[in-house]
C-alpha cells in the first residue's frame, strides 16, 4: 500500500505496508515499524479494528463484483499478502478470472512474487498511483486484461496516502476503461476525531509514505460521476454485512469509509 518511489530496502524507516501489517497482528514488520504503530495507536488505539474490517470489506466487495460478472481486477496499492487476498476471493466464484496486483514498495512486490509464482491468472507489477497512465499502459496490464471490458479498480486503504488532491489521479485512471468499470475505495475518515489527524500526520511524515485524513464530504466526492450502488458511502462494518454481522461492530466507529460505485 505504500506511495513512496521504490528504491533500497531499510528497516530502519517506517514502512507503511509493514504498518498495516503490525496493526493487522502479521509478522511481516520491524522494530521501527512496530515502533511506529505504536505511536500512532497512542492517538488511535481503534486502528487495529479499522485494518481488520477494511481487509473483510475488501472480500465482500470482491465477492460482490465477481458475483456480478466482473472478470477482471486492478487492485492498486496491494500491501503485502495476506490471506483472502483479492484473487483468491475473485477465483473461488470464478477460476477465469484475472488480476493485476500494483505496489510500489520493493518488500511488497517480492513477498507477492514469491507467494504468487504459481498463479497463472495473477500478475504483480511495480507502479505508483500517483502516475496512474504508466499504470494502464503497463505492458503486463494491457497483456493481462482486456482494458475495452469491464475492469474493478480497488483502491483500499491507499487513496489517505496521497497527499496532494485524489481526485484529478482517480479521474486519470478511470477516464479510459470501458464503461461498466468499477471503483471500490475506503479511506480514513477523521469527522468524529479531527484533532487526531496532526498527531498520525506527523508521525507519517518519518515513515515511507505521507498520511492526510480527510472529510466524509471529501472522500465522497470521490465517487462523483460514478453510479455508486447501495448502502453508499458507509463505515466499513456497514457494508453489506454477511450473517451473523448484521448489526456493526460497537467497537468500530466510523473513522474508515468505504463504497463500491459502476462507471456509467
Amino acid at each position: 500500500m505504500a506511495v513512496t518511489e521504490s528504491g533500497n530496502f531499510d528497516p530502519n524507516i517506517p514502512n507503511v505496508a509493514r504498518m498495516y501489517d503490525y496493526f493487522l497482528g502479521g509478522k511481516d514488520n520491524f522494530p521501527a515499524d512496530r515502533a511506529a504503530a505504536e505511536r500512532v495507536l497512542t492517538i488511535v488505539p481503534e486502528i487495529p479494528v479499522g485494518a481488520r474490517e477494511n481487509r473483510a470489506f475488501l472480500g465482500r466487495a470482491v465477492r460482490f463484483l465477481a458475483e456480478s460478472g466482473v472478470r477482471q481486477f486492478l487492485d492498486i496499492g496491494t500491501g503485502l499478502p495476506t490471506q483472502e487476498n483479492v484473487h483468491q476471493v475473485v477465483e473461488s466464484v470464478a477460476p477465469d478470472a484475472r488480476t493485476v496486483y500494483v505496489d510500489n514498495d520493493p518488500q511488497v512486490l517480492t513477498h507477492a512474487r514469491a507467494l504468487l509464482t504459481n498463479s497463472t491468472n495473477v500478475r504483480i507489477i511495480e507502479g505508483d498511483l500517483r502516475r496512474p497512465a504508466e499504470i494502464l499502459r503497463h505492458p503486463e496490464v494491457g497483456g493481462h486484461l482486456d482494458l475495452s471490458r469491464p475492469v474493478a479498480v480497488l483502491l483500499l486503504a491507499i487513496v489517505h496516502f496521497i497527499e496532494e488532491d485524489p481526485r484529478p489521479i482517480i479521474a486519470e485512471l478511470l477516464e479510459p476503461l470501458a464503461p461498466g468499470s468499477w471503483l471500490v475505495l475506503s479511506h480514513v475518515c477523521i469527522d468524529i476525531k479531527p484533532e487526531a489527524a496532526p498527531g498520525v500526520e506527523r508521525i507519517y511524515q518519518g515513515a515511507s509514505a505521507g498520511f492526510v485524513g480527510r472529510r466524509s464530504d471529501e472522500i465522497m466526492s470521490f465517487f462523483d460521476a460514478l453510479d455508486v450502488v447501495p448502502p453508499g458511502v458507509v463505515n466499513l462494518p456497514e457494508w453489506r454485512p454477511e450473517l451473523p454481522e448484521l448489526i456493526p461492530f460497537p467497537d468500530a466507529p466510523p473513522y474508515f469509509l468505504c463504497g463500491v460505485a459502476r462507471k456509467p
